[in-house]
């Protein structure tokens, strides 16, 4: 009973401590990010002291925020008297005792320890007791600059997220020696902003950056090995995924300097040598190739800091489109699944005949009434008429014998994701279809030059990894073994544009080029979970609304199901033997217990399936 009046009493005192006031606050520096940042306040009513070291650079700081609230008031997003009242709310000073009446400073300054810490030492002595100070550090440790104030208990991270008057998200980060009722004042005056808060203790890269830049870091590997060219990278994870952006672009977007910071002080911390920057960013940093705001980086713009990306000595020409170097009429698909169910429609669709072969009548039937009813939805939504259904309907041509599929151009193939079952499969076709038939494979995982040595045409058999759904997702993955003739390569990249979708071409090994930038990705964010740094809801949050990703982690892990990415990290971490690619425990035990996403009601998260 005593303790439960003990907490309770410890309620009431906390409850009462008022909070602060954060009527006039402090802005220091005004690149992007402090512009963006002395906005948002001032948009929400709050005085700001805006502060850079030089009257030039005073000047550049006003004319960012005056040009973006332009195109605030020209996009209906703020009326004339929105943006006068704004701008009356700021004023410009470039001496730091002009903050000495401030409740809150804000650090946007360069990313670079030693200049904030003494930023923070001579604030420190100017600004009052209770003001809390805040840093908008993205990698550096909010705890070393901490210990360069008089007060650590004050100091706080406040990560905005560029650019500041759109991102929604901000990470709160907390020290060991933060009070916590600044910590509540700071979520509580994020929120007045419109963000949406999480708090995050300090480690480099908090939430979002420290998931993100270990995929951008691997993206610039990738690059770097040629395993495929820059354009397929970005293009895979665009269509493959639903990213806004590819991480290459990303990147020059960021600043290679930057981003080459941020993975610098990850790697300090962690160790992990996934986090160590790949070579190709130093060298690219030490060239002065920074990315758009030079005009080149890993991409070449028109001009510094413009995002219209121009042609140069390593862009692909648009003369050499792929071409169908070997004819393709008619298609043949085995498998009666959802992902063979799929790509029957989207050859039918194209005009192709497809013949499609399954172990039973009702399967293939079951194939026919789902393409119908997918046509049937098309036809309600006013995407197809009738009598375009029934022409795609009669392109349908189901069969239970795999003869039938003899005179076909291409097979591909979409059963059981199992080795011995697709080998079976590639001798049997070897020996019914015609000389010069393609032979693919829809594989995720499993490597094609498996597929490919059942066969006594091993130059004919090729990847063709299509995505889930097939008759939506636009992108496909050209996957080319040792043995693959460029030929059939290039008829198949041919036919993917034929038929409406964007292949990419890479070479064969575990994860191709999506599956190994994500898995690691979302084998990272199950690991954040695990050492308790952050919520699921919270990671999933940072992810979408920090770096716009159309679902996080582990509402993506429960929708692919935890043992579908389990198999997946499984096979990456055999093949490439990286000890940070091994599967991370929680995802196994989950797993274990039968919890494997949305298709058993339970995994991350849990589900009503009533």
């Amino acid at each position: 009973m005593t303790s439960v009046t003990a907490c309770r009493t410890g309620i009431v005192a906390d409850s009462a401590v008022m909070a602060r006031d954060f009527s006039t606050v402090g802005v220091i520096g005004l690149g992007t990010m402090g512009a963006g940042i002395a906005e948002v306040f001032a948009r929400n009513g709050i005085a700001v002291v805006a502060i850079e070291k030089s009257e030039a650079l005073l000047e550049h700081g006003r004319e960012t925020i005056t040009h973006s609230t332009d195109r605030a008031v020209s996009h209906g997003k703020l009326d004339e008297d929105g943006r006068r009242d704004l701008l009356a709310r700021i004023t410009y000073a470039t001496d730091l005792r002009a903050l000495e009446d401030v409740s809150l400073v804000v650090e946007a300054v360069v990313e670079h320890l030693d200049v904030k810490r003494a930023l923070f030492a001579e604030l420190d002595t100017i600004v009052a007791p209770d003001a809390v100070l805040a840093t908008n550090t993205s990698s550096l440790s909010v705890t070393e600059l901490s210990a360069a104030a008089g007060h650590a208990d004050r100091v706080i991270g406040l990560h905005f997220f560029n650019p500041a008057p759109v991102q929604e998200f901000a990470e709160v980060i907390r020290t060991v020696v933060t009070d916590k009722q600044v910590i509540d004042d700071v979520v509580e005056l994020a929120r007045r902003l419109g963000k949406n808060p999480v708090v995050a203790g300090d480690r480099a890269g908090f939430i979002a950056n420290a998931l993100l830049f270990g995929y951008l870091n691997h993206a610039a590997s990738m690059f770097e090995s040629q395993y495929a060219s820059r354009e397929d990278i970005d293009a895979s994870m665009r269509f493959g995924c639903g990213y806004p952006m590819g991480p290459l672009a990303l990147l020059d977007l960021i600043g290679l300097d930057t981003a080459y910071e941020i993975l610098e002080t990850m790697y300090r911390q962690s160790r992990d040598r996934l986090h160590a920057p790949a070579p190709v960013l130093k060298q690219m940093v030490s060239a002065g190739l920074l990315g758009r705001k030079t005009g080149r980086g890993l991409y070449t713009y028109d001009a510094p800091g413009s995002p219209a990306v121009v042609d140069d000595a390593t862009t692909p020409s648009t003369d050499a489109a792929a071409q169908l170097v070997r004819p393709v009429a008619t298609v043949g698909v085995v498998g009666t699944g959802t992902m063979a169910t799929g790509i029957v429609e989207v050859f039918a669709m194209a005009g192709y005949d497809v013949v499609f072969v399954g172990r039973g009548e009702d399967r293939t039937g079951a194939v026919v009434s789902r393409i119908t009813k997918s046509l049937d939805r098309s036809v309600a939504k006013g995407r197809l008429d009738e009598t375009a259904k029934e022409a795609v309907l009669g392109r349908l041509r189901p069969s239970t014998s795999r003869q039938d599929l003899a005179g076909v151009d291409i097979v591909v193939e979409a059963v059981a994701e199992d080795l011995a079952v697709k080998r079976e499969l590639f001798a049997d076709l070897d020996t019914i279809c015609k000389p010069g038939a393609i032979l693919a494979t829809t594989t995720s995982s499993l490597p094609v030059i498996e597929c490919a040595s059942a066969t006594s045409r091993p130059g004919d058999v090729v990847g063709m990894h299509f995505f889930n759904p097939a008759p939506v997702m636009k992108l496909v993955e050209v996957v080319s073994t040792v043995a693959t003739s460029a030929a059939v390569a290039e008829t198949v990249r041919a036919l993917c544009s034929a038929v409406g979708k964007h292949a990419v071409s890479c070479g064969d090994r575990a994860g191709f080029i999506v599956n190994a930038l994500l898995f690691p990705y979302l084998n990272d964010a199950v690991r954040m979970l695990q050492d308790h740094y952050a919520s699921a809801d919270d990671i999933d949050v940072a992810m979408k609304q920090g770096c716009r990703l159309p679902m996080g982690p582990f509402e993506l892990l429960d929708v692919v199901g935890n043992d579908v990415s389990l198999a997946i990290q499984r096979t990456l971490f055999a093949e490439f033997r990286e000890p940070g690619w091994a599967p991370a425990p929680l995802l196994e035990h989950l797993v274990t217990a039968g919890y494997l996403g949305r298709k058993t009601g339970r995994g991350f998260r849990t589900y009503d399936h009533a």
